[in-house]
C-alpha cells in the first residue's frame, strides 16, 4: 500500500480501560501541546480539503484547532477564521507559527482559548462550522453538535469528522473506548431535521503509520447544508 503525503504517524501509548477525566481538561492538552515537536503532519486534515475546496469563503469556525493547519487552510483561501481550542498553549503555539510563516492568513484568523463542552457559539454566525477527531463523551456529543449546528448561518455548512468505531475492529491501535466512536448512524441524527440537507455522509479510508505498520483507518465524515 503506497502512502500519501497525509499519513499520519501515531506514537505508540498504553490506554486505560475506560477515557481518563483528564483527558477532557485544559491541563492535559496544554502538557500534550507544550512538547516542541509537532502532534501531527502539519497539513490540513484531508476531509476538510475534500468537502470545503469547493465552498464560496465567508466566515468559519473550527472547533478544535489544535495546531493550526486547517485554519490556516481556510484562511488561505479567503476565509474569515475563528478557530478555537480548549488548549491556551496549542493556540498560542498555531497563532505564532502562521504568523510567522502565512502572515496574510494570519490576519484572517481569530485564536480563541474555549471549551466547547461548556460554550455555545453564536446562533447562524458562519457559513463554516467544522470540527475534527473532537473527543467527546456520548452524553456531550449531542448538545455540543447541536450547539455548533444552530452556529451555522442559512446557506451554511456543517463539516463533522470522526474517528470510525470499524477501526477497533479492524485492529487499528486506538484507544478502546467504542463509546468514544459514533457510529453512521448517530452521526446522522445529528444533522437537524427541518431545513437542512446532508451532502456527504459516509465512512471513508485513508492510509496512516502506526510502530512502523501500515494500516487503512475509516473516517466518518458528515457534511450538511442549512437551507434556511
Amino acid at each position: 500500500m503506497r502512502l500519501d503525503p497525509e499519513v499520519v504517524h501515531m506514537t505508540d501509548e498504553q490506554f486505560p480501560d475506560t477515557p481518563p477525566p483528564e483527558m477532557f481538561r485544559a491541563e492535559y492538552w496544554d502538557e500534550r501541546f507544550s512538547a516542541p515537536e509537532r502532534i501531527w503532519s502539519g497539513n490540513p486534515n484531508l476531509a476538510l480539503v475534500a468537502e470545503a475546496a469547493g465552498l464560496a469563503p465567508g466566515r468559519a469556525l473550527e472547533v478544535g484547532s489544535g495546531e493550526g493547519d486547517d485554519a490556516r487552510w481556510l484562511a488561505e483561501r479567503g476565509w474569515e477564521v475563528t478557530a478555537t481550542d480548549i488548549s491556551a498553549v496549542a493556540l498560542e503555539k498555531a497563532a505564532a507559527r502562521v504568523a510567522e510563516q502565512a502572515p496574510d492568513a494570519a490576519a484572517r484568523i481569530t485564536w480563541r482559548r474555549t471549551d466547547i463542552s461548556g460554550w455555545e457559539p453564536p446562533r447562524g454566525a458562519y457559513d463554516l462550522v467544522a470540527s475534527h477527531y473532537l473527543p467527546l463523551r456520548p452524553e456531550q456529543r449531542n448538545r455540543v453538535f447541536a450547539g455548533m449546528a444552530a452556529a451555522v448561518a442559512p446557506g451554511g455548512t456543517l463539516l463533522l469528522v470522526s474517528h470510525a468505531l470499524r477501526d477497533l475492529e479492524d485492529g487499528v491501535p486506538r484507544p478502546p473506548w467504542p463509546e468514544m466512536f459514533p457510529t453512521l448512524e448517530e452521526m446522522a441524527d445529528l444533522v437537524p431535521g427541518d431545513r437542512w440537507e446532508t451532502v456527504t455522509l459516509e465512512e471513508r479510508p485513508r492510509p496512516a503509520v502506526y510502530g512502523g505498520t501500515e494500516y487503512t483507518i475509516h473516517d466518518i465524515v458528515l457534511r450538511a447544508r442549512r437551507n434556511g
